[in-house]
């Protein structure tokens, strides 16, 4: 049985992200950002278990490539620029507004994603643990669209409903990835968008394609869904440009679910194409992959073996 969560404890944490949050809105994002890269060092330093899980990530992925050496300055990487993405995402509300997003990001291919947005057709956009993931959402919410994201509630429910209050600004909504299901639907019925990470662990139950060259356990309900309501598939990877908050941010790859139709095997092909997408944004900007989780957590038993 499990211990109850003691709501003490929880508000004194909720207290905490608040007066941070409050610190390094109150500085500049250089300012924040710059010492964001230094502190990454020391989280560096200090989060073994999480630096060894992205050294043996790298040497799986990337066989033949990198030296050890290489590979920990690219770890070094990986945590300076999700440190400095925390201050980012902090900064977001303040900072990019409806009259100057466009001074940090810049929208490759828009007239082709305003055209989806506009069709009346239902879509789902599939971002990863890559580059910036909130940025696209936050923009399109800027713009007026309304975007459904996926999201998994915190345990703490004072950070949960903070945390809500603060990604729904823009006027884009939360779906949670356990209850709201039948909300998702019913939302791709209705025409609407929904905004999903493609790259999670799926558990021994998930849908094993190839990622990296390994068998990645994945989500098929991004899939199902795209099939079951001829929802066109965009995927969508904003990487950094060098400097804090500029974004590059488009289409890197287009699905169309009628393009499968009548295929025995459409699930595991839609699957494995958007997983495709992100291994190739992923090999052009590695340092700015969230190689810290353990995305090959799971691996196929002898009965499904087999991968795209």
């Amino acid at each position: 049985m499990s211990k109850p969560r003691s709501q003490l404890a929880d508000y004194a944490v909720y207290l905490a992200i608040r007066l941070f949050v409050c610190l390094v809105q109150a500085l500049t994002v250089e300012t924040a950002c710059s010492i964001a890269s230094g502190l990454s060092w020391l989280v560096y330093r200090l989060d073994r278990r999480h630096r060894l899980v992205a050294l043996d990530n790298l040497e799986a992925s990337f066989p033949n490539v990198h030296s050890p050496a290489s590979r920990a300055h690219l770890v070094r990487e990986i945590y300076e620029h999700f440190c400095r993405l925390l201050i980012e995402i902090i900064h977001l509300p303040r900072k990019l507004h409806l009259n100057n997003w466009s001074h940090y990001v810049r929208l490759q291919e828009a007239p082709a994603l305003v055209d989806f947005l506009l069709s009346g057709r239902p879509l789902l956009l599939v971002t990863a643990h890559f580059g910036n993931w909130e940025m696209g959402g936050y923009i399109l919410g800027l713009l007026g669209f309304m975007i459904h994201a996926v999201a998994r509630p915190l345990d703490n429910p004072y950070l949960d409903a903070f945390l809500r209050k603060f990604r729904e600004r823009t006027g884009h909504k939360l779906l949670s990835k356990r209850g709201d299901f039948e909300q998702m639907q019913q939302i791709l019925l209705n025409g609407g968008v929904i905004a999903t990470l493609g790259d999670q662990d799926a558990g021994q139950r998930g849908l094993f394609v190839d990622f990296f060259g390994r068998p990645a356990s994945t989500h098929k309900a991004i899939a199902l869904l795209s099939l079951q309501y001829q929802a066109p598939i965009l995927v969508m990877l904003p990487h950094n440009v060098g400097q804090p908050m500029h974004y590059v941010a488009g289409i890197d790859e287009t699905i169309l679910p009628e393009q499968y139709a009548g295929q025995a095997d459409a699930v595991r092909s839609i699957t494995q194409r958007f997983t495709g997408a992100l291994e190739r944004k992923v090999r052009s900007y590695p340092a700015q992959y969230f190689w810290l989780h353990r995305r090959w957590k799971h691996q196929p038993t002898k009965s499904k073996r087999r991968v795209a």
